[in-house]
């Protein structure tokens, strides 16, 4: 272990060792996400209350599964998985990444405006989900759906979040 801590001290700051630490953690956030978003469904699958318009017009009924629609509008018991699983796992990537890719502590601000954009970016990934997961619960890969549908909204947050951590939460100053 004493070889690796030495690498990581060595090779701190590089942004090519910095992704790959970031992808490593990336993938532990998966593993969270992907446990939570198949779990979550058991607790809020009964959960019957329409959405608020607000929501209504970006999770559109006719992409998704009949149970989860009530008076022609989609439940919370749908979308509830999908966001909290997604937002649990990136608050847990957001410290992890913090403390041992980015060897920072952020700013006042950091965790707030991380919040704000995760917020946005969730609502827009828990609708990708609910899309892919629409279309492939009906064929072959039913059984995979919110697995890939995970995955998929995965790559779309990593592709904004590592350049939001690093560039602006966890900046060193030089």
């Amino acid at each position: 272990m004493g070889v690796i801590r030495d690498f990581d001290r060595k090779h701190q700051d590089s942004a090519v060792w910095q992704f790959i630490k970031f992808n490593l953690v990336s993938t532990t956030i998966f593993w969270v996400q992907l446990l939570l978003a198949n779990v979550l469904p058991l607790l809020f699958d009964s959960l019957r209350e329409p959405l608020p318009g607000i929501l209504r017009g970006i999770f559109r009924p006719e992409n998704m599964d009949a149970k989860y629609i009530v008076n022609g509008a989609v439940t919370w018991g749908y979308v509830l998985p999908f966001f909290l699983s997604n937002f649990l796992a990136n608050i847990y990537g957001y410290f992890v990444n913090m403390k041992a890719t980015f060897k920072g502590k952020g700013g006042k601000y950091s965790l707030p405006v991380y919040c704000a954009v995760l917020f946005v970016l969730i609502l827009f990934s828990t609708w990708l989900q609910s899309i892919i997961t629409a279309a492939l619960s009906k064929g072959s890969l039913a059984a995979l759906a919110r697995t890939i549908a995970a995955a998929a909204s995965g790559m779309v947050q990593m592709i904004v979040i590592f350049p939001l951590e690093k560039f602006v939460l966890f900046k060193k100053d030089r």
